[in-house]
């Protein structure tokens, strides 16, 4: 809207100054008194046009001025030649329009399917247990990623890779064995109060490894589904074994010339796509290492017509990413088609000192212990305060309170007084009028505009954190929403005597306007807008 404005008056002013074909970028200054935004584009095009920056500037400067550029109330050089655009309020007002007729279906959106299809594998445990708090860091940022990129244009599916063949399954049903039977576990299974709870539950007669695959999977999905994350699909690893895709996908690399015969095993020569050594696929005895099943579990995700395959992992996988990225590329693909976010781990803590939320699993801290500890909402919006690059430390008491000390508290809180003042209107009989009807310009106070300030960015922020794969951006934006509209509902009254009726329908439509933002930044993020608290 007013970006585009903007940037095309400038470009238009840039011809009829002999330099055309300019690219204009436009920047929200970082001070508001710097004005509502700024461009360099005469410091970038100065040499091209064989002009001072400044000079370049004030004739920029005068041909906006003449041409009537819509909001625009002032225009003034900085520095160098910066120019620094002053807006009318006026330009706001269109906001609030525009946020009102979108809607929560439509604000932040994009045209669906104008980007790709994605894959978002997320999680991806062994079946040999339930999820732990540390998984949940990757859920929430997975599938807050999923939202995003949907919202912005992709198909995107949701998966869970099934971890499902090999050694630890047959570990993980001998440990439950032992427990049904009354012998000690071996020495090398699995521990933990949940052993000893599933061993006892498990029928007589049942066979330990498929009851116990099915239990863990049971666990699995009740943890996320407690989170609000839906799965797509569930891929099974040992369904390729069973179909032959491993071998295949072998027989593909062969084919292809990327693997060779050394020492009784066989080598992927990943060395020639970026990896620091070779790497085993086939091991002597003849069995595959992960590296060899992963290629094939990728190529099958191609083979479904995927063109970018979005991959997230816990931070001790790390150095895994070179060699997977090196599988894909052997298979043909181009490596940037596989994308690999890392989680950082996350230290939870109750006043300063770190705690266990269930004795269940010894050292693991239950998923679903945390989640009866402070909730599905608080779980999620904490996760995703940060970005995934960097360690975190939880305070479990903070984000248990019903305080305004707790973030996600604090959010929800602003849409719930939102709700709160249209049902004070709806009670004293005030109707809200037609949006085309109501006078917006009344809305000139600092309070009001910094609201739709904020709502102005949503659009450019949501872009960014899809781009750049980063949802914490939209935590961070919804946060500065919320301080917005509380200090708006602090400082100036909707409803109630001495309000002028054409303020008081204006003010309805700015709280609409916030309650659809607030509603569609939590949901883009999973967690839920309630209408009380």
């Amino acid at each position: 809207m007013i970006r585009e404005q903007l940037a095309a008056a400038v470009r238009q002013a840039l011809v009829d100054e002999g330099v055309p074909d300019v690219e204009v970028h436009l920047e929200r200054p970082a001070r508001l008194e710097h004005g509502d935004w700024s461009t360099n584009v005469a410091l970038a095009s100065a040499k091209r046009a064989g002009r001072n920056p400044r000079e370049l500037a004030a004739a920029i400067v005068a041909r906006l001025e003449s041409a009537g550029v819509p909001h625009l109330r002032e225009v003034e050089i900085a520095g160098p030649g910066f120019i620094n655009f002053r807006l009318a309020p006026s330009w706001l007002h269109e906001v609030l329009t525009d946020v009102v007729e979108r809607g929560t279906e439509a604000f932040g959106a994009s045209e669906p399917g104008s980007g790709h299809h994605i894959c978002v594998e997320m999680i991806s445990a062994n079946p040999t247990g339930p999820l732990h708090a540390g998984h949940a860091r990757g859920a929430c940022y997975a599938d807050a990623l999923a939202n995003i990129l949907t919202r912005t244009g992709n198909r995107v599916q949701r998966e869970y890779y099934i971890n499902d063949r090999g050694t630890q399954l047959d570990v993980f049903a001998r440990s439950l064995a032992a427990v049904r039977a009354g012998e000690p576990i071996p020495e090398d299974g699995y521990g933990g109060e949940y052993i000893l709870e599933w061993g006892a539950e498990m029928p007589p007669g049942a066979d330990p490894l498929e009851w116990g695959y099915q239990r863990a999977l049971a666990e699995i999905r009740g943890g996320l589904e407690r989170l609000g994350i839906h799965m797509d699909h569930w891929f099974s690893e040992r369904s390729m074994a069973e179909t032959g895709a491993i071998e295949q996908t072998l027989a593909d690399l062969r084919e292809r010339g990327v693997v060779y015969d050394a020492e009784g095993a066989v080598w992927l020569r990943s060395t020639d796509f970026g990896d620091d050594k070779d790497r085993v696929l086939v091991k002597s005895d003849g069995e595959y290492t992960y590296i060899l099943p992963d290629i094939a579990y990728h190529r099958d995700k191609f083979g479904r017509g995927f063109d970018l395959l979005i991959d997230v992992f816990g931070a001790d996988h790390h150095g895994y990413v070179t060699r997977l990225k090196a599988g894909v590329a052997a298979l043909g693909h181009d490596p940037d088609e596989l994308e690999v976010r890392i989680t950082q781990i996350v230290r939870l803590e109750r006043e300063g000192e770190e705690v266990k939320l269930s004795k269940r699993t010894g050292e693991l801290i239950e998923l679903t212990a945390m989640i009866d500890e402070v909730g599905a909402d608080a779980t999620r919006f904490t996760y995703l305060l940060q970005s995934i690059d960097s360690q975190q430390t939880v305070d479990l008491a903070v984000i248990a309170a019903n305080t305004m000390d707790n973030p996600v508290f604090y959010v929800q809180m602003a849409h719930a007084r939102a709700c709160s003042i249209q049902r004070k209107a709806a009670s004293e009989g005030i109707a809200t009028r037609p949006l085309g009807e109501v006078d917006l310009s009344v809305l000139t106070g600092e309070r009001e505009l910094a609201v739709l300030r904020s709502l102005s960015e949503f659009d450019e922020v949501i872009a960014m954190a899809a781009r750049e794969r980063a949802p914490h951006k939209v935590t961070t934006w919804v946060r500065e929403l919320a301080a917005a509209f509380h200090g708006f509902f602090h400082d100036r009254y909707v409803v109630g005597e001495g309000i002028p009726p054409e303020v008081t329908q204006a003010r309805l439509w700015l709280v609409e306007a916030a309650r659809v933002g607030l509603a569609v930044g939590l949901g883009v993020l999973g967690v839920g807008a309630p209408e009380k608290l």
